[in-house]
């Protein structure tokens, strides 16, 4: 498979058109990945742009390609997207980065009452910085058409007020209803929105609000996942359920 670079600016070449790798991407892909002349390389955009090309000239702050082929993709519909409670270490990175692989289409982080981890107002603007960085590398790595939106924090009270118009499943280990057991529609033009709670799990009363605003719990199996891990499970449940897998 050809490696793959992104490019900062939204794609217009069209085949036969040289584009030109600068800064951080062109430093990858001549030193890190040493790039060669003659190579296949593919290029994106990350909304949806997909160029394939051959490398023509390598510098280390400079690899010029020239475009054979281009194509664009669609974006995904319905728009999966994973609200992850904010979490102590790295164990929400470790969700961004795994989720964004599998396909997930926005990420919101949430302060939920249970996060052990908080940001301010300084915090949550890394924060939110961070977690862009990690999804976009995770995002070239999986040679992903269309990079995930990565949102500002988000509030219970906001989340509440999104389920009116999207379906918000909250994975909750004791909800009757299991994940795989849903019906769900490709043609149903609704954002899906996976909730995952703190270590602690989402408190009773967030889970009532959410509940009561129109969100739906579903469990995730009989066993307890970490936070890191229960945002992909549900993701990868959620791709085959749409028949995208």
């Amino acid at each position: 498979m050809a490696l793959h670079f992104l490019l900062d600016e939204p794609a217009t070449a069209a085949a036969g058109d040289a584009v030109t790798l600068t800064g951080t991407e062109a430093h990858h892909a001549a030193t890190v990945r040493r790039v060669r002349v003659g190579e296949e390389v593919t290029l994106g955009d990350g909304r949806g742009a997909w160029l394939t090309g051959r490398v023509e000239s390598v510098a280390p702050r400079e690899v010029v390609v020239r475009i054979e082929q281009r194509m664009d993709a669609a974006a995904p519909r319905p728009r999966v997207v994973l609200v992850q409670a904010l979490a102590k270490g790295d164990r929400d990175e470790l969700a961004v980065q795994a989720a964004t692989e599998l396909g997930v289409d926005e990420i919101v982080p949430w302060q939920a009452s249970r996060s052990v981890s908080r940001w301010d107002a300084a915090k949550a603007a890394k924060g939110r910085a961070r977690w862009a960085t990690i999804a976009r590398e995770a995002a070239k790595q999986a040679h992903r058409a269309w990079l995930p939106d990565v949102v500002e924090l988000t509030t219970t009270a906001a989340l509440v007020q999104r389920a009116a118009a999207s379906l918000v499943l909250v994975l909750e280990p004791t909800a009757e209803d299991a994940l795989s057991d849903l019906a769900l529609d490709a043609a149903d033009g609704r954002d899906i929105v996976l909730v995952v709670g703190p270590e602690g799990g989402i408190a009773p009363e967030e889970l009532g609000a959410l509940t009561t605003g129109g969100a739906r719990p579903v469990r995730l199996g009989d066993t307890v996942l970490r936070t890191s891990t229960a945002g992909p499970a549900a993701l990868a449940v959620v791709s085959t359920l749409l028949g995208r897998w």
